[in-house]
């Protein structure tokens, strides 16, 4: 007999529709699994097996061939258990066909036929919906991710035996929904602050342009003075996620198996330690999985020691960093990953990290220096908007609390920027702040008077800027403005862009 049910499989951040078909065939005993499977689906078979024993029903001793289809393209995972199994026994005449169309059916099963978690099931549920089915019957510990979703009945079981008695029409399964204003309710809610930090306010100020623009930014300083509280506190000042980023960046969480919460409502904060490799912080493997840098999408990317991460796996950054999303090749497939974060670098100006200090003496040779300085390429720096210095913090600031901002604040200043940024890019898709503009839009946008352009042109002959980075300081002036609610970009805001590009004025070359 043929049975015919459905399942769900995700392919980058996306899912697609499985039909698993199960025949069984008079012959010798056998189970084989066709369909482009990889190695946890083929061993499917004993679990399934098991589980079907264990949970009171009889295997059938038969020839039994199972087909994953679409057929060109290779499975993965333990997802897949649920539902061949549900195939066998709809086969065997143990479970009523009737309702098999209207459900897809994903998880992974346990020998004793217990239902555990799957990846994924966010955009398995998403396609579910958009293939118009009625709802999806799923392990109990990924109910509350897959409940986010609206229009389409989210069904746990906890062993195989439900989902027979549900499809078979002798137990009700109340459908799961989940309060999506009470998950955004709690979106503010952070354990650091703004005023925990003391002094530092050129870096505040910079951070707080970065926010409101969306501005990769990089930090230079001694140990000690504050560059990782600092960037550490930047997500606190970010507008909040929308629920359509929400569901993005839970998505990503999701097919890398590391959500731990129904819905992503804060913008997430990824600090990979600097041995990471290429693959962990852009993505791949034989199917490509989701990096670091996918990982920090919609969020901010800390990279804390920068010149001591490998310099390959540093120019793998290039490309994110330009595009918004890291493309994936392999032989089998090619993913396309979304990647659209805030960059905040650290590092010391000398591998000692006292290069430049009043108080300690730098022990490093102009060679180890340059060294150190050689392993950040030019192309990258270039594609980091502001560059500041994060000096020591003297006893006067450490030992006062007055006029020390909270994030609350600073967070207002910024979303009023950002809501200017939208309605000025309301007309263009895609464009949500100024760091995403192109020349075609700073030429629309980033005007500037006589005075400006002669500062600008001084800028440029001094500092020997690239395009690159002459648009950049058009870009940081025009979120300066605008943080100003100033309609135009004026002198004092094109100066003050300009200070912010300390790399650009030799500061390692100094020694």
């Amino acid at each position: 007999m043929l049975a015919r049910v459905y399942s769900g499989a995700v392919l980058g951040i996306d899912s697609y529709i499985v039909e698993v078909e199960v025949d069984i065939a008079s012959g010798l005993p056998s189970f084989s699994t066709v369909g482009l499977p990889d190695g946890a689906v083929k061993e499917s078979r004993e679990r399934v097996r098991a589980a079907i024993k264990n949970s009171g029903y009889s295997f059938p001793p038969e020839k039994i061939t199972v087909n994953l289809a679409p057929a060109d393209i290779k499975k993965e995972g333990a997802g897949f258990d649920l539902p061949i199994s549900i195939g066998i026994l709809a086969a065997s005449g143990l479970v009523e066909k009737d309702k098999l169309g209207e459900y897809l059916l994903v998880g992974e099963l346990s020998l004793d036929g217990r239902v555990k978690p799957a990846r994924g099931l966010l955009p398995i549920t998403l396609g579910a919906k958009k293939e118009h089915a009625r709802g999806i019957i799923l392990p109990v510990e990924n109910a509350s991710e897959a409940g986010v979703v609206e229009g389409i009945d989210v069904l746990p079981v906890r062993h195989l035996s439900e989902a027979v008695d549900f499809l078979n029409g002798e137990r009700d399964i109340k459908p799961i929904k989940v309060d999506i204003d009470a998950l955004f309710s709690e979106i503010n809610r952070y354990p650091v602050d703004f005023s925990d930090v003391k002094g530092q306010e050129l870096a505040k100020r910079a951070l707080e342009i970065a926010a409101a623009g969306n501005h990769n930014i990089i930090m230079i300083g001694p140990p000690g003075s504050g560059k990782t509280m600092l960037a550490q506190r930047l997500p606190t000042i970010l507008p909040p996620l929308t629920f359509e980023e929400a569901l993005e960046t839970t998505k990503i969480f999701s097919v890398s198996g590391i959500l731990n919460k129904p819905l992503m409502t804060v913008r997430p904060f990824r600090s990979p330690h600097h041995t990471i490799s290429d693959a962990g912080l852009i993505g791949g493997g034989q199917l490509p999985k989701p990096g670091e840098v996918s990982l920090a999408h919609n969020g901010v990317l800390f990279l804390d020691e920068l010149p001591e991460f490998r310099k390959n796996v540093l120019e793998m950054l290039r490309q994110p960093i330009e595009d918004g999303r890291v493309t994936i090749a392999r032989a089998s497939v090619t993913l396309t990953y979304p990647s659209r974060f805030l960059l905040v670098a650290a590092l010391n100006p000398c591998p000692c990290g006292y290069f430049g200090d009043s108080v300690h003496q730098c022990r490093c040779s102009a060679t180890q220096i340059q060294r150190y300085r050689s392993k950040l390429s030019g192309p990258l720096l270039d594609r980091i908007d502001l560059h500041i210095d994060v000096p020591n913090v003297n006893f006067d600031d450490l030992a006062t609390d007055r006029g020390i901002e909270n994030s609350e604040k600073i967070r207002s200043r910024v979303m009023s920027a950002r809501k200017v940024q939208l309605e000025r890019f309301n007309k263009n898709r895609g464009i949500f702040c100024n760091s995403q503009m192109g020349p075609r839009l700073i030429k629309k946008f980033c005007n500037v008077d006589e005075n400006c352009e002669n500062l600008l042109r001084m800028a440029i002959d001094r500092l020997g800027l690239s395009a690159r980075g002459y648009h950049r300081i058009l870009k940081i002036a025009r979120t300066i403005a605008d943080l100003a609610s100033s309609e135009c970009i004026e002198e004092s805001h094109l100066a003050e862009a300009i200070q912010y590009r300390t790399l650009d004025r030799d500061y390692f070359g100094q020694f």
